[in-house]
């Protein structure tokens, strides 16, 4: 099981539960992820949904392992669809859901782990969360879902995707990012307190607000922006196929030393 979902007192809490690899995101968890979101949007029981994860990490990332059979040969086509639609869709509908959701972010969150927290309304993070994403690395200019700009401001997005470097919590609450930084222990029951909290408002106006704002933001730009630099993206998987077919998992051991332990 990817993952653990349960519902109490208004609360939908979904955890991921993948923490022997850091929360590495293969295919399947990805899906039973979009199918916890789904419940909690569709269940009238829950006004407020908390994303959450086990062990040391919040989430290592894409799992560039796979967890199943590679196929004989990688097109540019595979690839677009597939991350079309568990990435960019994803983390769109669930940005999207009208009920207010909160991620509570522990250790490392790295590149595809960006695309769980940032659809979130509010991130609580812990004071060792670090958010990175080096996939420049990879020779690609940074995840699908390009929040980057959006979080930290043009300056701060291209300093992280330049160098590679993590930021840290204290960092990305200054951004706005992070809404609230705690010490470790006491994240989950920070994160628990500001969610009981937004539950008692009522669901309608909660609903409205969350509108309110995601609309500004589209008004701004940002769904246009977020479809135009998946293009950007792909530009980067085209490039790797057309020079070595593909070098992404060729250069799977490189890049877990120079992220560091997950």
């Amino acid at each position: 099981m990817n993952i653990v979902y349960d519902v109490k007192d208004k609360i939908a809490t979904i955890t991921l539960n993948r923490p022997e690899v850091a929360n590495a995101q293969n295919a399947a968890l990805l899906d039973e992820l979009d199918a916890a979101w789904t419940a909690a949007a569709d269940d009238p029981d829950v006004s407020v949904i908390v994303l959450r994860a086990e062990g040391k990490h919040f989430s290592a990332g894409h799992d560039l392992t796979g967890g199943g059979p590679r196929p004989d040969k990688i097109t540019l086509e595979m690839v677009y669809e597939g991350e079309a639609r568990r990435y960019l869709e994803y983390s769109l509908r669930w940005r999207n859901i009208p009920k207010p959701s909160i991620a509570a972010v522990q250790g490392r969150c790295i590149a595809g782990g960006l695309l769980l927290c940032w659809p979130c309304d509010l991130i609580i993070a812990s004071q060792d969360a670090k958010f990175s994403d080096p996939v420049v690395m990879m020779g690609i200019g940074g995840v699908e879902y390009h929040g980057h700009t959006w979080e930290l401001g043009p300056r701060k997005a291209k300093e992280i995707l330049f160098t590679g470097r993590a930021v840290t919590a204290e960092e990305a609450e200054q951004t706005g990012m992070v809404n609230l930084v705690v010490p470790r222990d006491e994240l989950d029951a920070r994160t628990a307190e500001m969610a009981a909290r937004i539950a008692t408002m009522p669901p309608f106006a909660l609903r409205q607000a969350k509108r309110a704002v995601n609309q500004t933001l589209d008004v701004q730009g940002f769904y246009a922006a977020i479809q135009s630099v998946f293009e950007i993206h792909q530009t980067g998987h085209g490039n790797a196929l057309s020079v070595s077919g593909f070098p992404i998992l060729a250069h799977l051991d490189e890049m877990k030393g120079k992220i560091g332990d997950r």
